[in-house]
């Protein structure tokens, strides 16, 4: 089924100006979805899911996050933050007029829509969250994180040499995946740095008090042997978060490469999710 594909953008407010924020939106109606995606990629990584998702009749829209693919990049350690991001997502229902959504999101995107449960529980529907980076993840995150942000500021010409070579590459002609892995070969050094810096050394993801306290309905995907995001966070957060549900993954990559059964059963929780009363419609009643 042929969905509708629409480009957008809106501007967040800050002492510097104005910093755009790019998105796209796919199919329409009223139940919305949000899909956030990992970081130092682009909102390209969720669009075989949010096609899937618009094809059932939801209403979705994938943003790039501040610092990532088209939108803009500020310099400054101060923009970046898990904290900073779920204002930003909160923003764009503002301007989508979205008065909820269920908000999914990938490694640094699941943890933006658990903020979001957490600061603006009225505008989640559900939440749809796959490899959450919580507290098992740390040695990991930093080992992985820091030298990257070394290079970066030490070394800024060898980001910026990289961003020259895979600009050119013309995305069509590349595999679906590879393509999205040259994408994240588009970073700027003084960016990136900034990026890292805000993301390192600022909140990583709502505490497990505020965890306990999500009333959405939530659907947690768990994956095997990644270091990154480990099972253990995807149990954890799942045993917090009160009738959250844990799907396994049968590997790393098989929500990429064989999406089938975990997009339906993404599709599955999607469509309950807004079949279900609200919480304000539940709060009326009591």
């Amino acid at each position: 089924m042929l969905v509708s594909e629409r480009v957008g953008q809106f501007f967040l407010h800050s002492e510097d100006g104005r910093d755009r924020v790019e998105y796209t939106e796919y199919g329409a109606g009223d139940s919305w979805v949000v899909l956030v995606h990992a970081p130092l990629l682009t909102r390209r990584m969720h669009e075989p899911l949010a096609r899937a998702l618009a094809a059932s009749g939801l209403h979705v829209v994938v943003p790039d996050l501040l610092g990532h693919g088209r939108s803009d990049r500020p310099a400054d350690p101060l923009a970046y933050s898990v904290e900073a991001f779920g204002e930003h997502v909160v923003a764009l229902l503002d301007h989508l007029g979205a008065p909820q959504a269920v908000l999914g999101g990938t490694s640094l995107g699941a943890n933006v829509a658990l903020e979001v449960a957490v600061s603006a529980p009225e505008r989640v529907r559900g939440l749809l969250v796959e490899g959450p980076v919580l507290d098992n993840a740390l040695e990991a995150g930093l080992l992985a994180a820091s030298p990257l942000l070394l290079t970066a500021r030490v070394l800024p010409f060898t980001l910026d040499a990289a961003r020259l070579l895979s600009r050119p590459v013309p995305r069509s002609l590349l595999p679906f995946w590879a393509g999205v892995a040259v994408d994240a070969l588009d970073q700027r050094s003084g960016p990136t740095a900034a990026l890292l810096h805000g993301l390192l050394f600022g909140r990583l993801a709502p505490r497990s008090r505020e965890r306990r306290q999500i009333a959405a309905p939530t659907l947690v995907v768990g994956h095997p042997r990644d270091p990154l995001h480990p099972t253990s966070d995807a149990d954890l957060l799942a045993s917090e978060v009160p009738g959250a549900e844990l799907v396994r993954a049968r590997g790393v990559l098989e929500w990429r490469l064989r999406p089938e059964r975990l997009t339906n059963v993404a599709i599955g929780f999607c469509q309950s999710s807004w079949r279900a009363p609200s919480r304000r419609r539940r709060a009326a009643g009591r």
